[in-house]
């Protein structure tokens, strides 16, 4: 018999991963060939591939989040939450075997995807509208590229502007360009439809959008543009749903998302959109295009200034999303000079802060100024999220600086006449010559990053310079092995963070280890290994960590079951990765999954800006080595420091 399993949690992390762990186990154990899929933070590893699911005779999907059964269908699918993944593998198997579990099918429905769906109704509007927007930019970069190259590389100078000649081959990549620009609308609506209603409301959507972006079905010269094609796919979504949800006899089932829903949908929406929405929202959309290009003087400086603050405050953010989504639209109807000083804005911060780390390298530590080049390179690129570990770790001073320069470069771009017929920001965009007058493109750009530089560095301190922490083998463990070297003043210090964490005991030492914990309950256990934290130099404040680690409980607990914790805190007070160990003997309650007391108690602690990687390396690693119940018992039983440590240093 072969059982294919799928394991997740909503962080997906530690449960993740213990989960598939027992399951495997079990199955081994029971001699059935199983495979496991876990979709983690870091992604799907160990994949089920086709030929895996088509030998399979039963699959197990132990999560607690959304997970694509379509692949599914037609095999005996068993749908239960992560923790009986962790605490019943073996029965799970048992259901298999013995045929108790139903074939799946389109119709069936669980109470994941009822969370799903009620999820959905908690906030809806902002995620359905990113869904068609990011559908949406490839077509309008890619025609933006190709009329930029055609102009560049085959247009010739006429008393009218540059034009290219309808002979020669650019003006057929002129061609492809203008119908890549034909399709932002239609693939918008669409894609929001689709998000709404999943792949029934893709052609009512797509209909929808394209009647939106022709304004010859309803007597308008302009078309209801990308305001249109938003309220297309909202729609067009909201009608798909709604058709989806009428009880229809089960042999119109299988054909209601390929033939009554697209149809239905269809012609409601575009009924709608002719003889009702689409006149008023082309007018709407008509006279704020107009507004938009007479804008000049002081209001123009007003919307550049605007523009500057949204893209940089939140760094792709929903404020960020907003006016890229604007400045995209304007393209679409022929106005350049709107995405110009978008374009600008949008390197300013990364390349900004990247610069900032080159100019005065006291004000940041080695793994700032490492993320540094990284920034400059990314800013190059037009990616604003470059800027994010810095302003994560010093928002107050960071977020202040990159939006001060941000708004200064939009300005200049507005002034100077940059326009930019690409639906992306950065310096690249201007080397592919998608940009009208480069020259002040670059003195917009150069001038708000030296802003943000100057200004950031101005109002920074200088770092201290932290000692670094020596490691010893698992061999010859003391805690006189573990003290502080010397370093020379001012010389930069290598931290652990950037290096990729292959063991534990990369990250703690004997000194972090308490076997013997005397506190009575939760808080009390949780600050007495904070204390082994502040006593090692970890912390810059024993208060703010311990606020991230309760901040973290009362999400969920970190009681994983079998007498294990693993409470985890990120925070900027953490100087360096670090894990500490502390065993207490008679158990402690914490809430666990299977109401064991904690007895084994490993506590992470990581600096912010090194939160996403180095946190889920470390869960990782305790996670599966403590599945193995042999390895618990030898962690209980020790009794020294040193003999905790030894078998720590096995955990990779």
């Amino acid at each position: 018999m072969k059982v294919l399993a799928v394991t997740a949690c909503p962080v997906g992390i530690a449960h993740t991963y213990m989960a598939a762990e027992n399951l495997q186990k079990a199955g081994e154990e029971m001699g059935i060939d199983i495979k496991v899929e876990t979709q983690g933070s870091i992604g799907v590893e160990n994949a089920l591939t086709d030929e895996d699911i088509e030998a399979a005779d039963g699959i197990i999907i132990a999560a607690d989040k959304e997970v694509s059964k379509e692949r599914f269908a037609g095999k005996r699918l068993l749908v239960v939450g992560v923790q009986d993944g962790i605490r019943k593998p073996k029965e799970l198997i048992e259901k298999i075997q013995q045929g108790e579990v139903p074939v799946y099918g389109p119709e069936l429905r669980d109470a994941t995807e009822i969370k799903k769906e009620r999820k959905k109704k908690e906030n809806p509007i902002y995620k359905h509208l990113m869904n068609g927007v990011s559908y949406m930019v490839p077509f309008i970069v890619v025609g933006g590229l190709l009329i930029a190259l055609a102009l560049t590389l085959g247009g010739e100078q006429t008393p009218g502007g540059i034009v290219v000649p309808e002979d020669s081959i650019w003006a057929q990549i002129q061609s492809l360009g203008e119908t890549a620009f034909m399709f932002m609308v239609p693939i918008l609506a669409g894609f929001i439809a689709v998000s709404i209603a999943d792949r029934p409301g893709l052609v009512p959507g797509m209909i929808g959008g394209f009647i939106a972006a022709n304004g010859s079905f309803y007597g308008s010269e302009a078309g209801a543009g990308f305001i249109g094609g938003i309220i297309a796919g909202f729609l067009a979504g909201y009608v798909a749903l709604a058709i989806k949800k009428i009880k229809v006899p089960k042999a119109v089932q299988p054909v209601m998302p390929i033939i009554f829903i697209p149809i239905f949908g269809s012609v409601i929406v575009g009924l709608l959109f002719i003889y009702v929405i689409g006149s008023p929202v082309a007018q709407v959309f008509e006279g704020l295009t107009a507004w938009l290009a007479g804008m000049q003087g002081a209001s123009s400086i007003v919307l550049a200034l605007i523009l500057g603050f949204m893209i940089a405050v939140d760094m792709g953010g929903p404020f960020n999303k907003v006016a890229f989504l604007f400045g995209s639209a304007m393209i679409a109807e022929g106005n350049f000079g709107i995405m110009g000083p978008i374009a600008v804005a949008i390197c300013i911060p990364p390349i900004g802060m990247g610069l900032a780390t080159m100019l005065n390298k006291r004000k940041y530590r080695q793994n700032e100024r490492e993320a540094g080049k990284a920034s400059f390179t990314m800013g190059f690129f037009g990616i604003t999220e470059g800027a994010i570990p810095f302003a994560a770790q010093d928002p107050l001073r960071v977020i202040p600086s990159i939006v001060v320069g941000s708004m200064v470069g939009s300005v200049i771009a507005m002034i100077g006449g940059v326009g930019d017929k690409v639906a992306h920001g950065g310096p690249i965009v201007a080397v592919l010559g998608a940009v009208e007058n480069v020259l002040m493109f670059f003195v917009a750009a150069i001038a708000g990053v030296l802003v943000t530089a100057f200004m950031v560095n101005f109002l920074k301190k200088d770092v201290e310079v932290e000692p670094a922490v020596a490691t010893a083998g698992a061999a010859d463990v003391t805690g006189e092995d573990f003290q502080e070297e010397e370093v020379p003043e001012n010389e930069p210090v290598q931290t652990e963070e950037q290096e990729e964490i292959t063991k534990l005991t990369s990250i703690t030492d004997v000194d972090l280890i308490e076997i013997d914990l005397q506190g009575t309950e939760r808080d009390e256990v949780i600050d007495e290994i904070i204390g082994k934290f502040d006593a090692k130099g970890v912390l810059e404040s024993k208060e703010v960590f311990k606020q991230a680690i309760l901040d973290r409980e009362n999400q969920s607990t970190t009681g994983l079951g079998m007498h294990i914790a693993i409470p985890h805190g990120k925070s900027n007070t953490v100087k360096r990765p670090a894990v500490a160990f502390g065993m207490k003997r008679d158990g402690v309650d914490w809430s666990s999954i299977d109401g064991t007391d904690a007895k084994l108690i490993f506590m992470i602690a990581v600096p912010e800006e090194s939160a996403g990687d180095t946190h889920l390396q470390i869960l990782q690693m305790l996670s599966r080595k403590l599945m193995d119940d042999e390895f618990r018992e030898q962690l209980l039983s020790v009794r020294t420091k040193e003999e905790a440590y030894q078998l720590l240093d096995t955990i990779r």
